[in-house]
């Protein structure tokens, strides 16, 4: 990815996300279903700052989960790769 973090890959902010996420989502995507296959798009510094507290991150596609696995064995979310994408334009 490029840039130091996903809120800030080319000095956006993390207010555009916000607003993207709301507009696709319109509420919160839990732990249950698909989302637990891939993969997902978080800030570096959010998944450093999970691993020390315990707390949990949020992906740009709007799942919220503390992370536990190993994202290489899971092919990339969809929904994160399409944000991410578009963001870079």
């Amino acid at each position: 990815m490029a840039g130091d973090s996903v809120t800030d890959p080319v000095g956006g902010g993390t207010s555009t996300i916000d607003r993207e996420l709301e507009e696709l989502l319109n509420g919160e995507i839990t732990e249950d279903g698909d989302h637990d296959r891939f993969a997902h798009y978080v800030p570096k510094d959010k998944i450093v700052e999970s691993a020390v507290t315990g707390k949990p991150v949020r992906a740009l596609c709007g799942k919220k989960w503390v992370p536990g696995r190993n994202p290489d064995r899971f092919p990339v979310c969809p929904d994160c790769k399409r944000i991410y994408d578009r963001m870079q334009d």
